[in-house]
């Protein structure tokens, strides 16, 4: 039975490249409870609610390989690093709980009841969010679940009509998650009692963003929309076309917001003015965007299906280098000081130069790395599409005694 589990998801997986349209949503008013980069961690996808892709942490100026761990299926969800631990999901329907020091499993959370390893249990294909004592998480039938982080032990669960497959945004005591049902929920992080919920156009495939009180979303008609997270209403006036419709997770930066659409676009906007600043187009092959961007105060560094990772002037939209790789970088960059870290479908992990694109550092893993880095505590972790599921976690060895 495991290779007709293994080719649903596979299926799964390729419909949501294909024909996914992108939403993304976020939060409640800002609070304690909120996850935000603390310390050195990394506890959500892209490190914080804005979703700017910057790491808080260091890597070494060569990183090495510190353990490998079997997850024993494709591993395409992007870890959080919090308190010297690894969270990550699988497409075998289990959360795992890593010692970040050595990759051993400190637990593990599967998606159903069932101990039964033959019963098919739902993958996670998004990131996992952890805020305070808890680890929150969408699986691909649609079930959002809240797991103690401590023990692993099941918290409470809420149901949607879809598969989730973006990252939850936790803001005070509510958690934002969209749903490919075409919705967006807001939960009591204690209960998961429905607060409210917004019906959107389109599959919410995206991870939640959010900037002060407001939260974003674009769809398969190509709107950007602002929507107001006390009340989950939307600003009509502030709505805007930002071209084709959206699978990446877009990134915010105060005014502006970043993100690349399915026409191998990748826009910028004066989200607050509804404005349209400039465009930067992807001319090699015409590809879409499904990654992230990374955003600095002077660059835009994202993937594309045209097999690069292109770097863009933040100000004036004009790229200012590419790196050209051999398979599709639908991954999300990380930004790590002077520094980019990037997976490709090459199979390949990339370090590259920040200032002009040079290649510093190179991992053969051999199978394609579909996941975004995660950078906390000094180590960089990542999963891979091996039929194994292997966890990859890079950093500093020890100096032998």
């Amino acid at each position: 039975m495991r290779h007709v589990m293994t080719a649903r998801r596979t299926v799964c997986w390729l419909l949501l490249s294909i024909v996914a349209c992108g939403g993304l949503l976020g939060g409640i008013v800002h609070g304690d409870n909120a996850q935000k980069p603390a310390k050195n961690d990394w506890p959500n996808f892209r490190n914080g609610l804005e979703q700017r892709g910057i790491a808080t942490t260091t890597l070494p100026e060569k990183p090495e390989l510190l353990w490998k761990h079997e997850a024993g299926e494709m591993v395409t969800a992007t870890a959080a690093i919090v308190d010297g631990r690894v969270y990550i999901g699988t497409l075998k329907g289990e959360v795992l709980c890593l010692d970040l020091k050595n990759g051993e499993r400190i637990w593990t959370y599967r998606s159903i009841e069932s101990d039964d390893p033959e019963e098919f249990a739902p993958g996670f294909n998004a990131a996992a969010t952890v805020a305070g004592d808890t680890v929150y998480l969408g699986d691909e039938d649609g079930v959002f679940h809240a797991i103690n982080r401590q023990d692993g032990k099941e918290r409470w669960k809420f149901q949607t009509n879809d598969q989730i497959v973006g990252a939850a945004a936790v803001v005070g005591e509510h958690v934002i998650v969209g749903s490919h049902d075409q919705s967006l929920y807001c939960l009591k992080t204690a209960t998961g009692e429905k607060v409210w919920e917004v019906v959107t156009e389109g599959p919410v495939n995206c991870s939640v963003a959010v900037e002060g009180n407001s939260t974003f979303t674009t769809g398969c008609d190509g709107l950007l929309r602002v929507i107001d997270i006390t009340t989950g209403k939307e600003n009509i006036a502030l709505q805007q076309q930002v071209g084709s419709y959206v699978i990446a997770s877009p990134a915010v930066m105060g005014d502006l917001l970043y993100v690349g659409n399915h026409d191998a676009e990748f826009w910028a906007v004066d989200w607050k003015n509804g404005k349209h600043l400039w465009t930067y187009k992807a001319e090699r092959r015409h590809y879409p965007f499904h990654s992230s961007a990374a955003v600095t105060d002077d660059l835009v560094v994202v993937g594309n299906g045209d097999k690069r990772l292109h770097c863009i002037d933040r100000a004036t939209g004009k790229g200012r280098w590419m790196f050209d790789t051999r398979g599709a970088v639908d991954g999300s960059p990380v930004v790590v000081g002077d520094r980019v870290y990037f997976g490709s479908g090459d199979g390949k992990l990339y370090g590259l130069n920040l200032a002009d694109g040079k290649e510093v550092f190179r991992f053969v893993g051999g199978r394609p790395f579909t996941a975004s880095p995660a950078v906390g505590e000094g180590c960089l972790v990542i999963g891979s599409e091996s039929s194994k599921g292997y966890i990859y976690c890079f950093g500093k060895k020890p100096a032998a005694p």
